[in-house]
C-alpha cells in the first residue's frame, strides 16, 4: 500500500488527544448528572447503564476517526495498466555528468544548471516521449523514451558524476548510446538534445555526428558553461591540476559543438542567464524541423485509489455506535 499524501498520517498523532477529550467529557457528564440527583435517582430515571458498551461507542468512534485520517492521506493498492497516446516526436536527452560539469561559471555550476534546464523543459512538455542519457568516459541510458514524464524528473534530479563514474568525456559514446535509445521501425521523427561543455577527450564525437545523421536524427546542442571558462574541482574539493601543478581549466568548446549540431540539421544554442534558453531551442528548433505523430509508448501502471474503502468502513463504524445503547430502556 502506498499513499497520495503520507504527510497527513502524522495527523493520527490526534488520537491520542481525541481519547483524552473523550474521557474529559464522559467525566464532565458524569458530575453534571450526579449534581442533578443521586446515583440510585438516576438509575431508577434513565435506566441501568451497560458501561461496557459505553466503551465500545468510544473505540467505534475512535476507529472511525482514525480510518477517515488514513482516507484523507490517499492510500493506494492494487493496480492497472494505461496506454497513453500523444502527439510529438521522439527526443533523447543526452546530458554531460563529467567532472568539468561541475565547474561554476554559470550558476550554480554546470550540471545543475542543466538539470534545472531538463526540469524546466519538462514541466511544459507536452506529447513527445522523451528518454534521458547520462554520459562522461562512458555514456549509460538512464531512461528510455516515455510519455511518464514524472519517472523522467526523479532520473533528472538524480543525475550525478556517480552516473556515469568512468574518468573523461566522449562525445561519441553519448550519441552512439542515444541512437541505440530509438526505435527506427517507427516513423516518428527522432532528435537528440546534447548538454555539455564540449569537452571531447576521445575526439569520436564528428563521426558519431556523421552515424546520427545517416540514420536521419538531428542533434541539438546546448552548450553549458563559458568560453573564458573555469577551474575544475577534483575530489575532495581541491582544485584539480595538471603534471606541471598548474590548475586545470575548462572551457566552452562552442566550435565543436556547433559543427556537431550543424552536420545533423540541427542547431546550437549556448547557455545564458536566464531559465528558457532549452525552450527556445525546443519551439525555435525542434518543432519547427519535426513533425508530430501518433505515439504511444509502453503500458503505464496506476496505482489504484481506494480512499473510498476507508470512508466507507467509518460510515459503517459510525452507524453501529449510533444503534448502540448502553442504557436498557425501563419497563
Amino acid at each position: 500500500m502506498s499513499f497520495a499524501n503520507p504527510l497527513l498520517l502524522n495527523l493520527l498523532w490526534l488520537l491520542p488527544l481525541v481519547i483524552v477529550a473523550a474521557l474529559i467529557s464522559a467525566r464532565r457528564r458524569r458530575r453534571a448528572l450526579e449534581d442533578f440527583a443521586c446515583v440510585e435517582l438516576l438509575g431508577r430515571l434513565l435506566g441501568p447503564e451497560r458501561a461496557g458498551l459505553r466503551h465500545v461507542k468510544t473505540a467505534l468512534v475512535l476507529l472511525a476517526v482514525a480510518l477517515l485520517l488514513v482516507a484523507v492521506a490517499g492510500p493506494r493498492f492494487g493496480s492497472h495498466y494505461e496506454n497513453m497516446h500523444r502527439r510529438g516526436v521522439d527526443i533523447m536527452f543526452v546530458t554531460d555528468v563529467s567532472p568539468s560539469m561541475l565547474v561554476s561559471d554559470v550558476s550554480p555550476n554546470r550540471l545543475e544548471r542543466a538539470k534545472r534546464e531538463l526540469l524546466d523543459f519538462l514541466a511544459g512538455a507536452r506529447g513527445d516521449r522523451i528518454g534521458l542519457v547520462a554520459f562522461a568516459g562512458q555514456a549509460f541510458r538512464q531512461c528510455p523514451l516515455t510519455l511518464d514524464y514524472g519517472a523522467l524528473e526523479m532520473f533528472i534530479s538524480e543525475l550525478g558524476p556517480d552516473a556515469a563514474p568512468a574518468p573523461g568525456t566522449d562525445l561519441g559514446a553519448a550519441i552512439d548510446a542515444a541512437l541505440d535509445g530509438f526505435d527506427y521501425k517507427s516513423s516518428t521523427d527522432k532528435v537528440i538534445v546534447l548538454l555539455t561543455d564540449g569537452e571531447d577527450n576521445e575526439g569520436r564525437g564528428q563521426a558519431a555526428a556523421q552515424h546520427a545523421q545517416a540514420k536521419g536524427v538531428r542533434i541539438y546542442v546546448y552548450g553549458i558553461g563559458k568560453p573564458e571558462g573555469g577551474p575544475v574541482v577534483a575530489a575532495g574539493g581541491a582544485l584539480a591540476r595538471d603534471a606541471s601543478g598548474q590548475p586545470v581549466i575548462s572551457h566552452l568548446n562552442e566550435g565543436g559543438l556547433a559543427t556537431i549540431a550543424s552536420a545533423t540539421g540541427g542547431r546550437y544554442v549556448r547557455s545564458v542567464t536566464g531559465d528558457l534558453d532549452l525552450d527556445q531551442l525546443y519551439y525555435a528548433g525542434i518543432k519547427l524541423a519535426t513533425r508530430d505523430r501518433d505515439l504511444k509508448s509502453a503500458k503505464l501502471k496506476v496505482q489504484e485509489e481506494r480512499f473510498y474503502v476507508f470512508v466507507l468502513l467509518a460510515l459503517a463504524l459510525l452507524l453501529i455506535e449510533g444503534l448502540i445503547r448502553p442504557r436498557r430502556s425501563q419497563p
